[in-house]
């Protein structure tokens, strides 16, 4: 089972790294997942984990959902430079840049 106490102190690790903030409140966690506070404390209450919030929040932020929600590595998507907070062209995006590479598909059979 997801531990929603887990969950949530990854997203403050993150907000930490992003942030100059020496504590996260959990109405910056709201904030930052677009929930309203209130609603937020009714689903830290209930040990509810918001997942399509969470899955926004990684993809704005370049994080691997699986390491938010299980810590499976790597905890940055490809490309993320942690230092710069930036991203760079993934793998296949430089592969597939030039188009002398890729050839187009013919439209009859061989």
């Amino acid at each position: 089972m997801i531990d929603f106490d887990k969950v949530m102190q990854r997203v403050k690790e993150i907000l930490l790294t992003q942030n100059e903030k020496e504590k996260i409140l959990d109405r910056d966690i709201a904030h930052t997942l677009k929930l309203n506070p209130q609603y937020f404390a009714v689903i830290k209450r209930r040990k509810k984990i918001p997942y399509e919030p969470l899955a926004h929040f990684c993809k704005a932020y370049n994080i691997n959902l699986n390491w938010i929600l299980l810590a499976q590595k790597p905890q940055y998507l490809t490309g993320y430079n942690k230092d710069t907070k930036s991203t760079k062209k993934s793998f296949l995006e430089k592969k597939y840049s030039d188009d002398t590479d890729v050839k187009p598909l013919s439209s009859g059979y061989a």
